[in-house]
């Protein structure tokens, strides 16, 4: 899987989860302070990795600031992103179950290494639900991206 990473800090945490990534098999595509000359803002960087996501030109991103919280709004103003900021794996596991989620949002902050293998395990072992309601959700989210 294609995966764009973004992070306004070069924080142990961020290299980490890109080692992580590729140990898992994952492509992964770093933006801001993880890669040199890019633009380390969390609004900039963040929407950038979720303008692969919407683009295709990614599978899914995973975007880190300081709380997670710039990352995640910057992420969810690019039409058809669905970013969640995740804590743990319950929630993580959740946002890929009856959200849909395509990008996840991480706080460089509240993060360790054990918590981001986690979080990282349920994301990718979620599915998105198939049940109607759950998925009716999801295009009404995918409705308010168009103005309605």
């Amino acid at each position: 899987m294609r995966i764009s990473v973004s992070s306004d800090m070069d924080e142990p945490v961020a290299r980490s989860l890109v080692a992580e990534l590729r140990s898992r098999g994952h492509e992964v595509r770093t933006h801001g302070a993880l890669r040199p000359g890019d633009d380390p803002r969390w609004a900039a960087c963040s929407e950038a990795a979720a303008r692969e996501v919407a683009a295709g030109t990614s599978d899914q991103a995973i975007v880190c600031c300081w709380t997670g919280t710039g990352a995640s709004i910057a992420a969810n103003k690019v039409p058809g992103v669905r970013a969640a900021l995740c804590t743990d794996a319950y929630t993580a596991d959740g946002a890929r179950r009856w959200n849909d989620a395509n990008v996840l949002a991480l706080s460089l902050r509240l993060t360790s290494e054990p918590l981001l293998k986690e979080i990282l395990d349920a994301w990718f072992a979620a599915q998105a639900s198939e049940d109607a309601d759950d998925r009716e959700n999801v295009a009404h989210v995918g409705r308010l991206d168009l103005g309605g």
